[in-house]
């Protein structure tokens, strides 16, 4: 039971990893059937992962709704919510769209899903301002150099700024805020986006090889 609990997930993932690390190299029609053949049963374990994703939803709304915990009416909205998704969907076989228009299904989505999501964006809109009050406050030269360089990329993504650019300066001036604004964002922001993208993949590339080679075992439920 040990060896199935701890070391064969090991030796799969170590066995699958240096694998498909060295399939990425290898141009070969066996290589890439090797590869479809994978992604094929990828996409079979993700419907399963769905299943098991939405039995545990069920499980903790029901929870909730048979001990009357604190907010259970929007347990059972989703309950209700989700039924009759599905049974609408079957009906309009997944179509939102057919000879006669939207059908129920696609009415659902565009006049129920797209508006909650507009609204959840809107919603996280407030956040990222309140975030960006707090990281703007000039209390030293970055966080100033921050809060400049977000001014002029404000002013120069709207027409307002232009506007007021060209009522300061003048219409024939040569350096225009348009131009000031894709200046930072190709030069200086794909700068600090660059390393930030390296840094990144580095450290998606040594994790990798911790889980390949048996040192990070958290996927196991194994402590650090």
């Amino acid at each position: 039971m040990l060896f199935l609990k701890r070391y064969l997930p090991l030796v799969i993932c170590g066995f699958t990893g240096v694998v498909f690390g060295i399939q990425y190299y290898v141009p070969h029609k066996a290589s890439e059937d090797l590869l479809t053949f994978i992604n094929d049963w990828m996409i079979i374990i993700f419907g399963f992962s769905m299943i098991l994703a939405l039995a545990s939803l069920f499980h903790v709304h029901y929870q909730k709704i048979r001990r009357r915990q604190s907010g259970w009416g929007f347990s059972l909205i989703v309950f209700i919510a989700i039924i009759v998704t599905v049974i609408i969907g079957i009906i309009s076989q997944g179509e939102t769209v057919d000879e006669k228009g939207l059908t129920s299904f696609g009415w659902i989505y565009t006049n129920m899903l797209v508006p909650l999501s507009g609204t959840m964006f809107s919603i996280l809109a407030f956040f990222i301002a309140s975030a960006a009050f707090r990281a703007f406050r000039a209390r030293t030269l970055d966080a100033f150099l921050l809060l400049f360089a977000a001014i002029i990329i404000m002013f120069g993504r709207v027409p307002a700024g232009e506007y007021l650019w060209s009522k300061i300066w003048g219409a024939e001036f040569p350096l225009q805020m348009g131009d000031i604004t894709e200046w930072i964002m190709g030069v200086l922001n794909m700068a600090a986006r660059r390393g930030i993208l390296l840094g990144v993949a580095l450290g998606a590339i040594a994790t990798s090889l911790k889980i390949i080679f048996g040192i990070e075992r958290a996927y196991l439920g194994e402590k650090e």
